[in-house]
């Protein structure tokens, strides 16, 4: 059976998870990360802003937690894109 999707996070909501999970610097679960809000926040809202985070390449989603990985630096893509090339 598949679920459908009942509410649509905002652009304000999505900034605000971003924001708390690169301040965190730690491991967080679902439950953690909706504490730490300024605003309460849907479970199911939450699981697609933090789908749409992980397939963005923002954040990892692993079985201890979730974690904010992404690395703005200019510096760093021109390396990894150096790295890449055939």
């Amino acid at each position: 059976m598949e679920s459908k999707t009942i509410h649509y996070p905002n652009l304000k909501t999505v900034l605000m998870v971003e924001e708390t999970l690169k301040k965190a610097n730690r491991l967080m679960n679902r439950e953690q990360i909706k504490k730490k809000l300024p605003t309460k926040i849907m479970h199911q809202t939450l699981n697609v802003i933090l789908e749409y985070l992980e397939e963005s390449g923002k954040i990892i989603d692993g079985r201890k937690g979730i974690l904010w990985i992404h690395n703005p630096s200019k510096k760093l893509r021109e390396e990894i894109r150096k790295g890449t090339e055939i």
